[in-house]
């Protein structure tokens, strides 16, 4: 069977779209070193380098939660109908 991709339109999705996807509906669980967190959490207290920490993180990438605890960022998520998705 031969596919011709040519016959077929271009999927568009604008920015604002993009952006918006799992908005309310999904978050993600990202493992980080204390060293990580200034970028993402910038209000956090400075942290003993090396510790390994969570992060629960909108879809739209602002930060919900920071915990020393996979399971805590996963309940916090949960208790807040947000599925989880792990970031690696």
């Amino acid at each position: 069977m031969n596919f011709d991709i040519k016959n077929y339109a271009e999927p568009v999705v604008d920015v604002t779209e993009l952006a918006s996807l799992g908005l309310g509906e999904m978050a993600y669980v990202k493992p980080m070193e204390a060293d990580e967190v200034a970028r993402l959490f910038p209000q956090a207290p400075k942290l003993q380098p090396g510790m390994q920490l969570f992060a629960l993180v909108s879809a739209s990438g602002e930060p919900i939660l920071l915990t020393d605890n996979r399971d805590a960022a996963v309940a916090n998520a949960w208790a807040h109908d947000l599925t989880t998705v792990s970031l690696h």
